[in-house]
């Protein structure tokens, strides 16, 4: 599985931008998609994910409120809408799918995401 990010950029703390994440065709319909960050010199954390058999969202305390992820199925696209963005949101954002055959609730957990994107950076100034 092959997951594509893009959309990042460098935006002044309160503005907004959208990642967007493409996956190819043949991945499973039930699924979690979930983009998580690493800043430097920090451990890489989950973000958000979302259930694609379902459409359920999860969210990380620190994002709640001014992320929000979506999913496209017609163009096999998961969306982060990031919003009030803060300096504290400067990382690499990445695109991680957890495809295994059993899933059927997501977490945020680094290790459960089997297939990852090459990310893509943000920058809050």
């Amino acid at each position: 599985v092959q997951l594509v990010e893009s959309g990042g950029g460098s935006v002044q703390a309160g503005g907004s931008l959208r990642l967007s994440c493409a996956a190819p065709v043949y991945m499973p319909s039930r699924a979690c998609v979930g983009w998580f960050r690493q800043a430097p010199g920090k451990e890489r954390e989950g973000v958000t994910a979302v259930y694609t058999g379902g459409g359920i969202t999860y969210y990380a305390d620190s994002v709640k409120g001014r992320f929000t992820i979506s999913q496209d199925n017609a163009k096999n696209m998961v969306t982060l809408q990031m919003n009030s963005l803060k300096p504290e949101d400067t990382a690499m954002y990445y695109c991680a799918a957890d495809t295994r055959w059993f899933v059927n609730s997501c977490s945020l957990v680094n290790d459960e995401y089997n297939f990852w994107g090459r990310g893509t950076q943000v920058t809050v100034s």
